[in-house]
Protein backbone atom coordinates (compact mmCIF):
# COMPACT_ATOMS: atom_id res chain seq x y z
CA UNK A 1 0.00 0.00 0.00
CA UNK A 2 1.13 3.54 -1.11
CA UNK A 3 2.11 5.76 1.94
CA UNK A 4 3.41 9.27 1.95
CA UNK A 5 6.14 10.15 3.62
CA UNK A 6 5.95 13.40 6.27
CA UNK A 7 9.82 13.92 6.53
CA UNK A 8 10.83 17.43 6.09
CA UNK A 9 12.39 17.57 2.60
CA UNK A 10 11.31 14.00 1.50
CA UNK A 11 7.27 14.05 1.63
CA UNK A 12 7.45 11.35 -1.27
CA UNK A 13 4.79 8.72 -2.07
CA UNK A 14 6.61 5.35 -0.85
CA UNK A 15 5.76 1.30 -1.06
CA UNK A 16 8.85 0.35 0.25
CA UNK A 17 9.41 0.44 3.58
CA UNK A 18 12.89 -0.11 2.96
CA UNK A 19 13.92 2.77 0.43
CA UNK A 20 16.21 5.06 1.89
CA UNK A 21 14.66 8.65 2.87
CA UNK A 22 16.65 12.35 2.12
CA UNK A 23 15.43 14.51 4.37
CA UNK A 24 16.12 17.73 7.02
CA UNK A 25 15.39 16.74 10.49
CA UNK A 26 15.94 19.86 12.49
CA UNK A 27 13.02 22.81 12.15
CA UNK A 28 12.98 25.64 9.66
CA UNK A 29 15.13 28.91 10.03
CA UNK A 30 13.58 31.96 8.99
CA UNK A 31 15.38 35.11 9.85
CA UNK A 32 15.90 38.79 8.56
CA UNK A 33 14.77 37.49 5.17
CA UNK A 34 16.99 34.52 4.76
CA UNK A 35 15.50 31.29 5.13
CA UNK A 36 16.94 27.76 5.78
CA UNK A 37 17.10 24.67 8.11
CA UNK A 38 19.02 24.42 11.60
CA UNK A 39 20.18 21.06 10.82
CA UNK A 40 22.39 22.31 7.41
CA UNK A 41 24.25 25.87 6.09
CA UNK A 42 22.89 26.80 3.39
CA UNK A 43 20.35 29.69 3.93
CA UNK A 44 18.29 31.12 0.55
CA UNK A 45 16.05 34.26 -0.02
CA UNK A 46 13.04 33.24 -2.09
CA UNK A 47 10.63 30.62 -0.56
CA UNK A 48 10.87 28.74 -4.20
CA UNK A 49 14.81 28.29 -3.16
CA UNK A 50 14.57 27.46 -0.04
CA UNK A 51 12.18 24.50 -0.98
CA UNK A 52 14.93 23.31 -3.57
CA UNK A 53 17.46 22.88 -0.56
CA UNK A 54 18.51 19.45 -0.78
CA UNK A 55 18.06 17.36 1.68
CA UNK A 56 21.17 16.91 4.78
CA UNK A 57 20.13 13.37 6.23
CA UNK A 58 19.56 9.74 4.75
CA UNK A 59 16.95 7.08 6.99
CA UNK A 60 14.06 5.65 6.28
CA UNK A 61 10.32 6.92 5.31
CA UNK A 62 8.17 7.66 8.31
CA UNK A 63 4.14 8.23 7.90
CA UNK A 64 4.34 9.58 11.58
CA UNK A 65 4.61 13.51 12.49
CA UNK A 66 7.86 13.38 14.65
CA UNK A 67 10.80 12.68 12.18
CA UNK A 68 14.29 11.00 14.36
CA UNK A 69 15.60 13.43 16.81
CA UNK A 70 19.23 15.13 16.10
CA UNK A 71 22.19 13.44 17.88
CA UNK A 72 23.11 15.84 20.20
CA UNK A 73 27.02 16.47 20.04
CA UNK A 74 27.29 17.69 23.67
CA UNK A 75 24.35 18.02 26.07
CA UNK A 76 23.01 21.47 25.57
CA UNK A 77 26.52 22.67 25.49
CA UNK A 78 25.82 24.92 22.68
CA UNK A 79 23.82 28.14 22.73
CA UNK A 80 20.57 28.17 20.97
CA UNK A 81 20.31 30.16 17.30
CA UNK A 82 17.91 32.64 19.23
CA UNK A 83 20.19 32.83 22.07
CA UNK A 84 23.11 34.25 19.59
CA UNK A 85 21.26 36.87 18.42
CA UNK A 86 21.71 40.44 19.79
CA UNK A 87 18.96 42.03 21.69
CA UNK A 88 17.20 44.18 19.56
CA UNK A 89 17.49 48.01 19.85
CA UNK A 90 15.37 50.22 21.26
CA UNK A 91 12.59 51.63 19.07
CA UNK A 92 10.31 54.88 19.12
CA UNK A 93 6.56 53.42 18.97
CA UNK A 94 5.10 52.76 15.59
CA UNK A 95 2.60 54.28 13.84
CA UNK A 96 -0.96 52.15 14.05
CA UNK A 97 -0.91 49.17 11.83
CA UNK A 98 -2.15 49.24 8.77
CA UNK A 99 -3.72 46.69 6.50
CA UNK A 100 -1.38 44.57 4.46
CA UNK A 101 -2.40 44.30 0.77
CA UNK A 102 -2.43 40.31 -0.22
CA UNK A 103 0.33 40.12 -2.69
CA UNK A 104 -1.15 38.52 -6.50
CA UNK A 105 -0.80 34.90 -7.56
CA UNK A 106 2.78 34.78 -9.14
CA UNK A 107 2.65 33.92 -12.82
CA UNK A 108 1.94 30.51 -13.68
CA UNK A 109 5.19 29.36 -16.01
CA UNK A 110 2.21 26.60 -17.39
CA UNK A 111 -1.12 25.04 -17.19
CA UNK A 112 0.53 21.90 -18.83
CA UNK A 113 3.58 19.68 -19.24
CA UNK A 114 5.16 19.97 -22.72
CA UNK A 115 4.45 16.55 -24.39
CA UNK A 116 7.80 16.73 -25.94
CA UNK A 117 10.09 16.75 -22.60
CA UNK A 118 10.81 13.50 -21.19
CA UNK A 119 9.72 13.56 -17.49
CA UNK A 120 12.74 12.21 -15.25
CA UNK A 121 11.47 9.18 -13.12
CA UNK A 122 11.34 10.47 -9.53
CA UNK A 123 10.10 13.94 -10.65
CA UNK A 124 7.79 15.69 -7.88
CA UNK A 125 4.88 18.09 -8.91
CA UNK A 126 5.89 21.50 -9.37
CA UNK A 127 2.75 23.07 -8.26
CA UNK A 128 2.45 23.96 -4.25
CA UNK A 129 1.43 21.05 -1.80
CA UNK A 130 0.60 19.04 -4.17
CA UNK A 131 3.47 16.72 -3.60
CA UNK A 132 2.64 13.88 -6.13
CA UNK A 133 5.62 11.66 -7.44
CA UNK A 134 6.07 10.80 -11.05
CA UNK A 135 6.71 6.99 -11.69
CA UNK A 136 8.53 6.69 -15.44
CA UNK A 137 5.88 4.43 -18.10
CA UNK A 138 3.20 4.86 -15.33
CA UNK A 139 -0.59 6.33 -17.35
CA UNK A 140 -1.55 9.45 -16.29
CA UNK A 141 -4.83 9.15 -17.07
CA UNK A 142 -6.95 10.46 -14.32
CA UNK A 143 -4.86 12.46 -12.53
CA UNK A 144 -5.73 15.05 -9.84
CA UNK A 145 -3.58 17.62 -8.53
CA UNK A 146 -4.65 19.88 -5.70
CA UNK A 147 -2.88 22.38 -5.26
CA UNK A 148 -2.09 26.49 -4.23
CA UNK A 149 -1.70 29.08 -7.00
CA UNK A 150 -1.01 31.87 -4.32
CA UNK A 151 1.80 32.97 -2.92
CA UNK A 152 3.50 31.91 0.52
CA UNK A 153 2.68 34.63 2.88
CA UNK A 154 4.52 34.92 6.49
CA UNK A 155 3.07 37.78 8.50
CA UNK A 156 3.64 38.58 12.46
CA UNK A 157 3.89 35.03 13.03
CA UNK A 158 1.12 33.45 11.07
CA UNK A 159 1.52 31.38 7.99
CA UNK A 160 -0.92 30.60 5.02
CA UNK A 161 -1.35 31.44 1.07
CA UNK A 162 -2.15 33.86 -0.80
CA UNK A 163 -5.16 32.14 -2.51
CA UNK A 164 -7.28 30.75 0.43
CA UNK A 165 -7.91 32.26 4.14
CA UNK A 166 -7.09 30.03 6.13
CA UNK A 167 -3.59 30.79 8.07
CA UNK A 168 -1.32 28.53 10.42
CA UNK A 169 1.03 29.47 13.23
CA UNK A 170 3.75 26.34 12.67
CA UNK A 171 5.88 25.47 9.60
CA UNK A 172 4.94 22.11 9.92
CA UNK A 173 1.05 23.14 9.71
CA UNK A 174 1.67 25.36 6.84
CA UNK A 175 3.50 22.34 4.84
CA UNK A 176 0.22 20.58 5.69
CA UNK A 177 -2.46 22.96 4.28
CA UNK A 178 -4.32 21.27 1.89
CA UNK A 179 -4.79 22.86 -1.73
CA UNK A 180 -7.55 25.09 -2.59
CA UNK A 181 -7.71 24.41 -6.14
CA UNK A 182 -7.97 21.24 -8.16
CA UNK A 183 -6.16 20.57 -11.72
CA UNK A 184 -6.88 17.21 -13.71
CA UNK A 185 -3.44 17.02 -14.38
CA UNK A 186 0.02 17.27 -12.35
CA UNK A 187 2.96 19.87 -13.56
CA UNK A 188 6.13 18.27 -13.81
CA UNK A 189 8.36 19.82 -16.19
CA UNK A 190 6.17 22.90 -17.79
CA UNK A 191 7.31 24.40 -20.66
CA UNK A 192 10.27 25.99 -20.11
CA UNK A 193 8.71 29.30 -21.56
CA UNK A 194 8.52 30.86 -18.04
CA UNK A 195 8.96 35.11 -18.40
CA UNK A 196 7.09 35.21 -21.93
CA UNK A 197 4.39 37.57 -20.01
CA UNK A 198 7.04 39.79 -18.14
CA UNK A 199 7.71 42.93 -19.27
CA UNK A 200 8.39 44.16 -22.56
CA UNK A 201 12.25 43.41 -23.51
CA UNK A 202 12.42 40.49 -21.14
CA UNK A 203 13.44 37.37 -22.51
CA UNK A 204 11.68 34.77 -22.45
CA UNK A 205 13.05 31.66 -19.66
CA UNK A 206 13.77 34.09 -17.51
CA UNK A 207 12.16 34.46 -13.91
CA UNK A 208 11.14 37.42 -13.16
CA UNK A 209 10.99 38.96 -9.31
CA UNK A 210 8.68 41.20 -7.91
CA UNK A 211 11.17 42.34 -5.20
CA UNK A 212 13.86 41.19 -3.39
CA UNK A 213 14.89 41.95 0.51
CA UNK A 214 16.35 45.71 0.63
CA UNK A 215 18.40 47.72 3.56
CA UNK A 216 20.03 51.12 4.13
CA UNK A 217 22.44 52.78 6.36
CA UNK A 218 22.92 56.57 6.06
CA UNK A 219 25.95 58.79 6.81
CA UNK A 220 25.79 62.69 7.04
CA UNK A 221 26.57 63.13 3.28
CA UNK A 222 25.22 59.59 2.09
CA UNK A 223 22.65 56.79 2.05
CA UNK A 224 23.86 53.05 0.94
CA UNK A 225 21.15 50.71 0.40
CA UNK A 226 21.87 47.14 -0.39
CA UNK A 227 19.32 44.95 -2.77
CA UNK A 228 20.10 41.25 -2.14
CA UNK A 229 19.91 38.80 -5.43
CA UNK A 230 23.13 36.22 -5.76
CA UNK A 231 24.97 35.84 -8.68
CA UNK A 232 24.37 39.45 -10.45
CA UNK A 233 25.50 39.27 -14.03
CA UNK A 234 27.81 42.29 -13.74
CA UNK A 235 28.46 42.56 -18.23
CA UNK A 236 24.37 42.68 -18.38
CA UNK A 237 22.78 44.65 -14.89
CA UNK A 238 22.35 48.32 -15.62
CA UNK A 239 21.83 50.82 -12.96
CA UNK A 240 20.89 54.34 -13.52
CA UNK A 241 20.94 57.48 -11.56
CA UNK A 242 18.44 59.99 -11.71
CA UNK A 243 17.98 62.95 -9.04
CA UNK A 244 14.73 61.59 -6.92
CA UNK A 245 14.45 57.81 -9.24
CA UNK A 246 16.83 54.85 -9.42
CA UNK A 247 16.62 52.79 -12.12
CA UNK A 248 17.61 48.84 -11.87
CA UNK A 249 17.07 46.18 -14.57
CA UNK A 250 19.39 43.04 -12.59
CA UNK A 251 19.45 39.77 -14.49
CA UNK A 252 21.09 36.63 -12.49
CA UNK A 253 23.86 33.73 -14.22
CA UNK A 254 21.17 31.53 -12.15
CA UNK A 255 21.41 28.15 -14.39
CA UNK A 256 19.15 26.74 -15.59
CA UNK A 257 16.25 29.55 -14.89
CA UNK A 258 17.85 32.80 -14.85
CA UNK A 259 16.25 35.43 -12.58
CA UNK A 260 16.01 39.23 -13.25
CA UNK A 261 14.48 42.01 -11.32
CA UNK A 262 13.79 45.19 -12.81
CA UNK A 263 12.35 48.27 -10.78
CA UNK A 264 12.16 52.03 -10.65
CA UNK A 265 13.07 52.76 -6.97
CA UNK A 266 11.12 56.36 -6.48
CA UNK A 267 14.26 58.30 -3.45
CA UNK A 268 12.87 59.96 -0.39
CA UNK A 269 14.79 63.15 -1.37
CA UNK A 270 16.90 64.32 -4.18
CA UNK A 271 20.43 62.74 -4.64
CA UNK A 272 23.90 64.16 -6.93
CA UNK A 273 23.71 61.80 -9.65
CA UNK A 274 27.25 62.62 -10.71
CA UNK A 275 28.91 61.75 -7.23
CA UNK A 276 26.84 58.47 -6.85
CA UNK A 277 28.08 54.95 -7.50
CA UNK A 278 27.35 51.25 -7.25
CA UNK A 279 29.17 47.97 -7.06
CA UNK A 280 28.21 44.71 -7.31
CA UNK A 281 29.08 41.66 -4.89
CA UNK A 282 28.26 38.21 -4.49
CA UNK A 283 24.77 38.36 -2.79
CA UNK A 284 24.37 41.84 -3.34
CA UNK A 285 23.82 45.02 -5.53
CA UNK A 286 25.54 47.97 -3.09
CA UNK A 287 24.31 51.47 -4.26
CA UNK A 288 25.93 54.54 -2.63
CA UNK A 289 23.29 57.76 -3.01
CA UNK A 290 25.22 60.98 -2.19
CA UNK A 291 22.58 63.30 -0.70
CA UNK A 292 21.90 66.35 -2.47
CA UNK A 293 20.96 68.64 0.44
CA UNK A 294 22.67 66.46 3.55
CA UNK A 295 18.96 66.09 5.08
CA UNK A 296 18.52 62.89 7.22
CA UNK A 297 16.49 60.08 5.71
CA UNK A 298 14.19 57.84 7.32
CA UNK A 299 12.88 55.80 4.96
CA UNK A 300 15.07 55.05 1.09
CA UNK A 301 11.66 55.67 -0.82
CA UNK A 302 9.40 58.49 -1.00
CA UNK A 303 6.52 56.24 -1.28
CA UNK A 304 7.54 54.02 1.73
CA UNK A 305 5.13 54.30 4.67
CA UNK A 306 6.94 56.62 7.92
CA UNK A 307 6.63 55.04 11.11
CA UNK A 308 8.16 58.03 13.16
CA UNK A 309 11.34 56.43 14.18
CA UNK A 310 14.33 58.47 13.93
CA UNK A 311 17.41 56.62 12.09
CA UNK A 312 20.63 58.03 13.74
CA UNK A 313 23.39 58.40 11.00
CA UNK A 314 25.30 55.16 10.68
CA UNK A 315 22.24 53.07 11.98
CA UNK A 316 20.72 50.05 9.57
CA UNK A 317 17.22 50.51 8.82
CA UNK A 318 15.81 47.89 6.42
CA UNK A 319 12.39 48.66 3.88
CA UNK A 320 11.11 45.70 2.38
Amino acid sequence: MAQKCVHQGCGKTFTDPEEVCRYHPGPPVFHEGQKGWKCCKPRVLTFEEFMAIEPCTEGKHSTTDLPPKIEKKEADSTPSEASELPPPPPRAPLAAPQHVPTPPPPPVESEDDDDTIEIPDGRICRRKACGATYKKGSSREGETCVHHPGAPIFHEGSKGYSCCKRRVLEFDQFMKIEGCKTKNRHLFVGSGKTGQKGAAGTPAGEELLDTVRTDFYQTPTSVIASFFLKKIDKEAATVGFQSNTLHLDLPTTDTPMPKRYKAQVPLFASIDTAKSSFKILGTKLEVTLVKADGSSWPVLRSDDRLTGEILQVGRAGRVQ
